[in-house]
């Protein structure tokens, strides 16, 4: 009995749209961290260090002790290997770079989100006789039973970038269509 109470409740939890919501997330971060961190170390980094003078950030590192004395590693690897204690300064830097970018993009999502919250059509009004919240299309008030004049709903600035993507896209598919067709 207790174990059926146990899954019950484990699964009323996994259904909560906010557990989903916290898992689709998480996924999508770290799909994100892969994209952010390859645009760092490959996109943004290489012009930079040929800038400075074909710097490889990755590649940028201080012994602090081991290895062999007096010797020069060129790499990461090679020091390590050597038996040597590094400070990798460039893979901070690269991951220090890489936060940026990522709080840049979490900030143009939240803000574009933002503005399609505030952009939603307003779907309410407030009844002329009884001051009552009513729907914006209903033609009689359902507190007071007063005819009231319906007014049109317009669509949001959303719905109607969504309905110009959906008239693209069918027009598309009809072409496919007709060139499968051939």
């Amino acid at each position: 009995m207790a174990k059926n109470k146990l899954l019950s409740e484990f699964r009323a939890f996994i259904e909560r749209g906010s557990a989903i919501d916290m898992a689709v997330g998480i996924i999508v971060g770290s799909v994100m961290t892969s994209v952010v961190n390859s645009l760092v170390k490959d996109i943004i980094m290489p012009p930079i260090g040929m800038l400075l003078g074909n710097i490889d950030f990755s590649q940028f590192f201080i012994v602090l002790s081991g290895g062999a004395a007096g010797a020069h590693y060129n790499t990461v690897a090679e020091a390590q290997a050597a038996g040597a204690v590094t400070m990798n300064v460039g893979t901070f830097l690269n991951t220090v770079v890489s936060f940026f970018i990522t709080m840049f993009a979490i900030f143009i999502f939240v803000r574009i989100m933002n503005k399609v919250r505030l952009s939603k059509a307003v779907t309410t009004r407030t009844c002329p006789y009884c001051k009552s919240k009513i729907n914006a299309e209903a033609s009689k008030c359902p507190n007071c039973c007063s005819a009231v004049v319906p007014e049109k709903i317009a669509p949001s600035e959303l719905q109607q970038g969504l309905e110009k993507i959906t008239k693209i896209a069918k027009k598309k598919v009809k072409k496919i269509t007709k060139i499968t067709k051939r």
